[in-house]
């Protein structure tokens, strides 16, 4: 079990700075879009530098319905993706696994992974034309998520079982 908790909580501290990097990138770059601070525009692209230098950072389309649904909604989707895994890495390096915290923390995952990457797909479809390959990255958030259920009803089951425990002693 030492192992596991070692694992889980360098995994825990890498999905967190994961979500900073993701949130801090947001917000730089809607700073950036829409005081036009760091943008260099290139025909039908905006490139957003690193602060204080010429160094291009993202390449952006120049619409803002690229901007909102194939860059904003996708890096605060991922950014809420990375603090929830965080969250399930956690989960594993508590001192008691089977507690009913634990496994709100599994299903907040796993019913953000099945239901918001299929309904962004859907809502964005509207506005911007979906790339293949997006479809893959929904179906494997939909598998993840599935897995995690399963460890969220085997989470029920070991409470349940700690509970009956509990009231033999």
């Amino acid at each position: 079990m030492k192992k596991t908790r070692t694992i889980s909580k360098t995994l825990y501290l890498l999905t967190r700075i994961l979500t900073w990097i993701y949130l801090v990138t947001t917000v730089y770059a809607v700073i950036s879009w829409v005081g036009e601070i760091n943008i260099q525009i290139d025909e039908n692209r905006k490139i957003i530098e690193y602060p204080l230098t010429d160094v291009s950072f993202l390449i952006l389309d120049n619409t803002l319905s690229y901007f909102i649904f194939a860059f904003l909604l996708p890096m605060l989707s991922y950014t809420l993706f990375f603090y929830l895994l965080s969250n399930v890495f956690k989960v594993f390096f508590q001192e008691k696994l089977f507690t009913q915290f634990n496994i709100i923390q599994l299903k907040r995952f796993y019913l953000t992974n099945i239901i918001l990457p299929l309904a962004l797909l859907i809502f964005s479809s509207f506005f911007i034309e979906v790339e293949a390959g997006i479809f893959m990255i929904v179906a494997l958030h939909i598998f993840l998520g599935i897995f995690i259920f399963i460890f969220s009803e085997i989470f029920n089951q070991g409470l349940s079982l700690q509970n009956e425990q509990d009231l033999y002693v």
